[in-house]
């Protein structure tokens, strides 16, 4: 069933968007060789609650973590380790999720160490604006699969991967509602937009293949080829007059510009 949002309910969903931003930005200011994941993950798990809030991701269904962080083939959900060890040129997908006054925020962003490589920039930046095309179709009146096949049209014009197994959601009291948002799929198809549902809406873009494989640990997944994964992601509330992002990557950009 897909719940629609007040106005209120829309603002305190965008209080929470806007905390997993700032949080992001607080682990991207720590992202750099050297550092192992776990670290990050308590920055994280300290600054969400220290904004009173608590770390939506944390024991959900069982995950053992404030964030997920991916590193370079991996797509989404690597659980934080004191062995893994960040270094020049890796990529980082952070998720990360909050729960306050009785919403979830939930928003993931790629980020680099250090200098990488040209074509793993290009990756990034791609995924990103994927997301951007797909958040642009969310307005009332369109379906879910006007925002699949923007991301994955765009995607795919550049020859990357779009993953299939995994999607975006619907969001709200709950970190995973109805409607799924795929990335790929046809335009005119899925669910209607009608204004007051919020999605997120979740690029999984891969550099190659877009198969994959999860881990044994039952949670982590990376690409089958081991090429690197890109991850961005936005809650957006469908208005009358258009997507309202509640997600602010400008937050995250301003901490980790050089």
């Amino acid at each position: 069933m897909i719940h629609l949002k007040t106005n209120e309910e829309i603002e305190l969903l965008r209080e929470n968007n806007i905390l997993v931003s700032e949080t992001l930005a607080e682990v991207g200011r720590h992202i750099q060789p050297g550092v192992t994941t776990k670290e990050l993950d308590r920055i994280a798990e300290e600054f969400i609650r220290s904004h009173g809030a608590v770390p939506a991701f944390l024991g959900y269904q069982g995950y053992p973590a404030s964030l997920c962080i991916s590193v370079n083939e991996q797509v989404v959900h690597g659980i934080p380790s004191d062995k893994v060890v960040l270094k020049e040129g890796d990529i980082v997908s952070v998720d990360c999720g909050t729960f306050m006054k009785g919403f979830v925020g939930d928003s993931a962003y790629t980020f680099a160490v250090g200098a990488v490589a040209e074509e793993v920039r290009q990756l990034m930046e791609v995924t990103k604006e994927a997301l951007c095309k797909g958040a642009a179709q969310a307005k009332v009146g369109n379906r879910v699969g006007d925002i699949s096949a923007a991301v994955q049209q765009y995607a795919e014009s550049f020859g990357y991967g779009v993953v299939r197994e995994l999607e975006g959601h619907g969001i709200g009291r709950k970190m995973h509602e109805d409607p799924g948002v795929p990335n790929y799929g046809a335009r005119g198809r899925g669910p209607l937009l009608k204004e007051g549902m919020v999605i997120c809406i979740e690029p999984m873009i891969t550099q190659g293949s877009k198969t994959v494989v999860f881990e044994e640990d039952g949670w982590t997944v990376r690409t089958r080829d081991r090429k690197a994964a890109a991850h961005y992601e936005w809650a957006v509330a469908i208005r009358k007059n258009g997507p309202d992002v509640l997600t602010d990557f400008s937050i995250i950009e301003q901490a980790i510009k050089h």
